[in-house]
């Protein structure tokens, strides 16, 4: 098995060298295939072990060598293979591979292909590195490596000015996440003095429950997960992500970048168990985001925006189930969610590849029959993210939704709220995007057409994921939980008992109806507003009330902008007014005194050797006149 997680590793890393070296004299047909291949390679060996391994099998740690050895830790460069670890590497790879191939059409005519494909390549080893690590040192090497590769991808296109802006706030507000956790992790090291996962697992229980140490240490891995995974109030940065190209946000939203909060939780569940006072954090932070951007959602008119803040607002569904203890219930939520996730970034990348580049709903419309492929699969991503049954979306969402009703009704309450969100700026995009009347120019309407192969067949795979999906973890009402195949594969992962949802068979049916009745009518209103009455979204500008509010996302940019970046911009501009105006002369006054004094001694270094001997003669009189007075 070693050789195979080398192989896994470092496959990503041969194709990130040799695109990065020589892609750009390669032919654009060798570079999208050869980094197609290398993540592909990596699925295929992660499959190979998935399969021989069980739902019992022991961690397995492959120690590539002895990193260093600082107070007795000693800390290892090595890789853990678990159920958690082996089940994200086939997201990370198996997603990642759907998007290379889909990439290979997508950016066929730009002039930065093979660099494209390098900073992808390098984007799936990091991620790679970040979920194999077997402590929390490589996790966070993983962690800045997946920091850098948004930047340069997010700012692929940076001629244009404020995609280069997006890519340093990305940047900039992960920066503060990751404090948190390296903070995190120096307390971890403080504490225990280790830290790898087994020895932190293992020693987890020297943690008082609830104490001031272990919740200091889960707030600060969580400062980590908010910043990486886009959540309250760090999140302002995902939908400004959207700037990179296409598949780059189907890449960081889907499969990668956000995920890694989520992970970084379930891994760390042994610490999180004991820290029911960071739980219920979790949970009113997941909650909180999930309304907010759902609402942002709700009337923005850019088709890769409404997906981002779904996103955010999905995002928020995990984190409500971790916080409520149920961290299978988050994973599986993860896992669905990157399958129609990505089939809806994919596709919203071939209607803006059909509509040459036009990205606001507004001018789309009536899509359907002209790229029939793309609509048919965006429909099923539509209906999973909405939660219509048997989809996977509606099968791990309503497993949130029943496991946070049990922790209360007034929480379900809210979280169903969200979910009707989801619904209805969903159906709007689905509406305003594929149906109705064509409302671009006419030079737009000639050049519509339907995607390549290399795009339009991820699409399929990724549909049929989204439909079957859901299928690897079944409602424990049916065959009593024998059908729960996630539940049972990851329950070794767990140190402490988590949370299980114990409420009543009718109470749950009830749940259900109510949430595909929600589901049902909105589909049905939201259809009577924007296909038979034809009513057209609206600039944002026009809107009020509440509207408006959606649309101008709540102000939060504006709000961030007017308390935290004017500030710290007027504090650079007095420290540097400071550094002109009082240091600068000093600098320079101590400066010219040197020069001055070294224009003085110049003088008695003229080259006399009869004026060095006076001067010698002097010295010396002078120290044995003051010794004979001293004495």
């Amino acid at each position: 098995m070693e050789n195979l997680v080398y192989a896994i590793i470092l496959l990503p890393l041969a194709g990130f060298l040799i695109n990065g070296l020589f892609g750009k004299n390669l032919p654009k047909a060798v570079v999208g295939g050869l980094a197609t291949l290398a993540v592909f390679g990596s699925f295929l060996i992660a499959v190979s072990i998935f399969m021989g391994m069980s739902k019992d099998s022991a961690p397995v740690i492959v120690k590539a060598f002895e990193w260093f050895k600082v107070n007795g830790m000693q800390v290892n460069f090595g890789f853990q293979i678990d159920q958690l670890s082996i089940m994200m590497v086939m997201i990370i790879t198996g997603i990642g591979s759907l998007i290379h191939l889909y990439s290979i059409g997508y950016m066929s005519h730009d002039k930065g292909f093979y660099k494209f494909f390098t900073y992808l390549n390098l984007f799936i080893f990091s991620m790679l590195l970040l979920v194999l690590g077997s402590n929390y040192l490589i996790l966070f090497i993983g962690w800045e490596g997946v920091g850098l590769c948004s930047y340069l991808l997010i700012g692929f296109w940076y001629d244009n000015v404020e995609y280069g802006k997006a890519a340093r706030k990305a940047f900039i507000m992960n920066r503060i996440g990751d404090l948190g956790l390296l903070l995190g992790i120096f307390a971890l090291a403080h504490h225990l003095n280790a830290i790898d996962f087994l020895s932190v697992a293992e020693n987890s229980t020297k943690f008082e429950l609830d104490g001031n140490a272990i919740i200091f240490i889960t707030m600060c891995l969580f400062v980590g997960a908010v910043g990486k995974s886009a959540q309250l109030p760090l999140f302002t940065w995902l939908p400004d992500a959207m700037a990179g190209p296409t598949p780059v946000s189907a890449l960081i939203h889907a499969a990668t970048m956000v995920t890694a909060g989520i992970y970084l939780v379930v891994r760390s569940n042994f610490l999180f168990s004991l820290a029911p006072t960071t739980l219920n954090v979790i949970l009113l932070i997941g909650l909180a985001t999930s309304l907010v951007a759902a609402f942002i959602g709700l009337r923005q008119n850019d088709i890769k925006k409404v997906l981002a803040y779904s996103t955010v607002s999905q995002l928020g569904f995990m984190f409500i189930a971790l916080g409520a203890g149920a961290y299978t219930t988050g994973m599986f939520h993860v896992m669905t969610h990157a399958f129609f996730k990505a089939l809806l970034f994919l596709g919203a990348g071939s209607v803006i590849h059909a509509m040459s580049g036009e990205q606001d709903m507004r001018f789309m419309g009536g899509l359907r029959k002209k790229i029939p492929l793309t609509y048919w699969t965006f429909l099923i991503g539509t209906l999973a993210i909405c939660g219509v049954p048997p989809l996977s979306g509606m099968i791990s969402k309503d497993e949130i939704l029943v496991t946070i009703y049990e922790k209360s009704p007034i929480l379900w309450a809210l979280t169903l709220f969200s979910a009707a969100m989801t619904a209805i700026y969903m159906f709007r995009l689905l509406f305003l995007t594929f149906f109705g009347d064509f409302r671009g120019t006419e030079e737009q309407k000639k050049h519509i057409h339907e995607s390549p192969a290399s795009m339009t067949i991820p699409l399929v795979v990724l549909a049929i994921l989204s439909v079957v999906g859901g299928f690897i973890n079944l409602p424990h009402f049916i065959g009593h939980g024998e059908y729960q195949n996630l539940a049972h594969w990851l329950k070794p992962i767990y140190v402490y008992e988590q949370a299980e949802a114990q409420i009543p068979f009718a109470t749950e049916m009830i749940l259900l109806a109510v949430t595909i009745i929600m589901v049902v009518v909105i589909f049905f209103v939201v259809k009577n507003i924007y296909v038979d009455k034809k009513k057209v979204a609206h600039p944002e500008d026009e809107y009020t009330g509440w509207e408006r509010l959606s649309a101008k996302k709540l102000f939060i940019d504006e709000i961030y902008q007017a308390c935290i970046v004017k500030p710290v911009e007027g504090l650079g501009k007095a420290a540097s007014m400071f550094d002109r105006s009082v240091l600068d002369p000093i600098v320079t006054f101590i400066g010219l005194g040197a020069a001055d004094s070294g224009r003085a001694a110049k003088r008695l270094q003229n080259g006399k050797v009869e004026n060095y001997v006076l001067i010698m003669s002097l010295a010396i009189g002078i120290i044995l006149i003051i010794n004979f007075i001293l004495k």
